[in-house]
């Protein structure tokens, strides 16, 4: 089976290049379920309902967040009652919303996949133990199937290849998200895990990891307080990852990134 995990949507770029490239890809690759990172959809940062339906909408059978999941005020009630949007399974019992779920196969009949959102803490805020969250999160989902994807959302390289590490030949795939940067380090681990430090961004190609280059300049120059926005228009481009995984086994047999650009 084919899983696609779409990278960081930033914004509306982000979601206007996922409205544009996605359908060539599915085209392309068929893919049995489509996971998008969708922390920053709306605005630059966090998820609205709006956003979150765009996304859905454009094939999206699992939306994940990370650290940026609560800046929107209605994500709460949002993330309650929809339970395709995941929030890091690590935030301490009694955080609103669910932190992994089981998604039907469109094409493996009987296949469903589980997905654990994860947050890192190196350079990060202090959340529980991703480790040991991710542990009993597989332990839930391994009694239902084989196919488990994990996108881990962290700032530290180190911390992520650890993850990788850790989960190897236990979970489907380890993807890293965040950075908004993507790795060439794109591989299948040998316990048959597929992995990559971050699979990128989805958003503006002008400006500072999707963000406006001039706000960001201000900040590291000034030190003063900026609010980061989006480039509004311009070129834009999508990041992605597909991996090839055995359904039956779970094991990957492959991953390959993507980078599709978009004018303006």
């Amino acid at each position: 089976m084919v899983i696609l995990h779409v990278g960081d949507v930033v914004g509306r770029p982000g979601r206007r290049a996922v409205s544009v490239v996605l359908p060539e890809l599915v085209e392309e690759h068929a893919p049995d379920l489509i996971i998008i990172n969708g922390e920053n959809a709306a605005g630059g940062t966090g998820i609205t309902a709006s956003t979150a339906e765009e996304l859905l909408n454009a094939g999206a059978a699992c939306i994940t967040t990370g650290n940026h999941v609560w800046a929107q005020r209605q994500a709460i009630k949002l993330l309650e009652r929809d339970h395709d949007i995941l929030r890091p399974a690590n935030y301490p019992p009694g955080a609103p919303g669910v932190g992994s779920g089981l998604f039907e196969s469109r094409h493996a009949s009987g296949v469903r996949v589980g997905v654990i959102n994860l947050c890192g803490r190196v350079f990060m805020s202090e959340l529980d133990d991703p480790f040991r969250s991710a542990d009993a999160e597989i332990q839930s989902l391994s009694a239902h199937t084989n196919v488990i994807v994990v996108d881990f959302h962290a700032e530290a390289t180190s911390e992520k290849q650890a993850m990788g590490r850790y989960l190897d030949g236990r979970v489907s795939a380890v993807i890293g998200t965040h950075t908004h940067v993507q790795t060439a380090d794109e591989q299948v681990l040998p316990g048959g895990t597929a992995y990559i430090t971050d699979v990128g961004m989805t958003g503006a190609s002008e400006g500072i990891i999707g963000v406006e280059t001039e706000t960001v300049l201000r900040r590291f120059t000034t030190l003063m307080p900026q609010r980061f926005e989006p480039p509004d228009g311009g070129p834009s481009f999508l990041c992605a990852v597909v991996i090839d995984i055995d359904g039956n086994t779970g094991r990957a047999r492959g991953i390959s990134r993507i980078r599709r650009d978009l004018p303006g």
